[in-house]
């Protein structure tokens, strides 16, 4: 059983930078595959990030996004601190959303009901 705790989310300008941190607990880390998604009020979930595990897979690793996020965030694991992050930059109102980590032991997918394991999300809000 893996759980997840977001942090980091805020209110800031159009422009500014963040950092989100999901920090993991039980199950084996390295062994799981990592995404970040967002749900804005009204609106479905979407993928935002995700990241392959790290334990010798075939795709180590591997890292892949969103285009409506690429080039604009970057998503990163320490497995030596069972924490994954987002680094967001040049941030949008349309960004403004609960983000929310999830976690699975097989490959990455952009299908958010794939994942097994939630955070409990944290809020980014981005004024114009």
């Amino acid at each position: 059983q893996v759980q997840l705790v977001e942090s980091g989310g805020r209110l800031v300008q159009a422009g500014a930078s963040l950092r989100l941190s999901c920090a993991a607990s039980g199950g084996t880390f390295s062994s799981h595959a990592l995404g970040w998604f967002r749900q804005a009020p009204g609106k479905e979930r979407e993928f935002v990030a995700a990241i392959a595990r790290s334990d010798g897979h075939l795709h180590f690793g591997d890292t892949y996004y969103a285009d409506s996020v690429k080039g604009r965030f970057t998503i990163s694991r320490d497995n030596a601190k069972h924490t994954m992050y987002l680094q967001m930059n040049n941030l949008k109102p349309d960004d403004t959303a609960v983000y929310y980590c999830a976690a699975r032991l097989s490959g990455p997918v952009i299908n958010w009901r794939l994942y097994d394991y939630w955070g409990q999300g944290t809020q980014v809000t981005v004024s114009s």
